[in-house]
């Protein structure tokens, strides 16, 4: 896990390590700015994937909470206030993808499902695939009861089911065990370790402002 992540003077946060694939663009958004997404989705919390090969600019009917592509051209992205926003790349086949991971898209393992997606669709193979995790909420914010918390405990076996109890719920250490179980290398995930919650000046956070949160952007295209 590591923290290099960039604030570029257009408001907009890149992962480093990104950064050194010049194939390709991305970003994760704040309160002053978001980065373009072509193709977006209807966003439900689930665990669907969508290959988006072939759709067109602007297509934003189909519900799911990931994307993947391997076209040139057209940026991919998904919106959040809160939820993680995870960005993927294949250094050796060039596919991409973006996901929304609210607490139920990652239990039922989204950001899983997407790998196997992109090992189906496109050849990939998990140790090829790099992943940046960007602002979320996390554990210092996030409690949940024990009805969500219980369906987690397969990624925190420390949680007694039975407990009729509150939890800090670590939304990203559960994606990136999922990740992980997957076949990517641990040292290939890479978290901005910034909350959304905590961060106000910086970031939208619904749980924060309920009646007012606004949904920053994040976003990858592949450019050759």
């Amino acid at each position: 896990m590591t923290n290099s992540f960039r604030l570029g003077q257009d408001g907009i946060y890149r992962c480093d390590r990104f950064q050194e694939f010049v194939w390709q663009k991305h970003g994760f958004g704040t309160r002053e700015a978001s980065p373009e997404a072509d193709i977006t989705l209807k966003q439900v919390h689930s665990a669907r994937v969508w290959n988006v090969n072939g759709w067109k600019p602007q297509h934003r009917e189909c519900e799911g909470d990931a994307l993947i592509a391997n076209h040139v051209g057209t940026s991919i992205g998904v919106r959040t206030a809160d939820c993680v926003p995870i960005l993927l790349l294949d250094c050796r086949t060039r596919a991409i993808a973006a996901v929304h991971a609210g607490w139920r898209g990652t239990a039922g393992e989204v950001a899983r499902a997407t790998i196997e997606r992109m090992t189906q669709d496109f050849g990939a193979i998990p140790k090829d695939i790099f992943i940046a995790i960007g602002p979320c909420i996390r554990g210092c914010c996030y409690e949940v009861g024990p009805e969500v918390a219980a369906r987690f405990t397969t990624w925190f076996p420390q949680w007694e089911v039975h407990e009729k109890q509150s939890r800090k719920l670590n939304l990203v250490d559960a994606n990136r065990r999922q990740m992980e179980a997957a076949g990517v290398q641990s040292e290939r995930i890479f978290d901005c370790e910034l909350c959304t919650a905590c961060q106000s000046g910086q970031f939208f956070s619904f749980r924060r402002e309920p009646e007012n949160a606004g949904r920053m952007m994040a976003s990858i295209c592949r450019l050759s």
